[in-house]
């Protein structure tokens, strides 16, 4: 797990990109290149600065590996390739997390995201506001780029949050 400052530190560059991604998935249902470009610069910017030099070439690996899985859910219709592009471009940042506490976090995200955009459709008022939200009418599909953002950004949160 990452030291709660260097968390601190990756999470100013993260959290803007993050919600980037998850509105424009929202609302297009699509993530663009230039947010998983953005997001895919933050560890090689980053990272060497705050882990160890082997731990930092472990997050290329990492996120080539997502890219590998992401690419082969994307061609079985499991995901997206903005999806598949965006994971590979976040997952540096979790090389040498606790698998488990990761998990938990990818579970939660994804089970709130799915909860949260389904109330949040359901609310008139909400729709209202964002009529052309492509999210809202696309009853099969929901967008992943929400969910992911959370995880990677309730991750750098969990590593500044004291640990008891």
């Amino acid at each position: 797990m990452l030291e709660p400052t260097d968390a601190m530190i990756l999470l100013v560059p993260v959290l803007p990109i993050a919600i980037w991604a998850a509105l424009s998935d929202l609302k297009r249902m699509k993530i663009p290149n230039t947010s998983v470009l953005a997001m895919a610069a933050v560890w090689p910017l980053l990272g060497w600065f705050l882990v160890p030099l082997s731990a930092w070439l472990w997050g290329f690996a990492l996120m080539a590996i997502v890219f590998v899985i992401g690419f082969l859910l994307y061609t079985t219709g499991t995901f997206g390739a903005g999806d598949a592009k965006f994971a590979a471009a976040m997952a540096g940042i979790f090389v040498g997390g606790n698998i488990s506490e990761i998990l938990l976090i990818i579970f939660v995200s994804m089970v709130g995201s799915l909860i949260l955009h389904r109330v949040l459709r359901s609310l008139p008022f909400v729709r209202n506001a964002t009529p052309d939200w492509e999210s809202w009418t696309r009853r099969r599909y929901f967008p992943f780029g929400m969910a992911l953002s959370v995880i990677v950004v309730f991750y750098l949160l969990a590593a500044i949050w004291p640990q008891g």
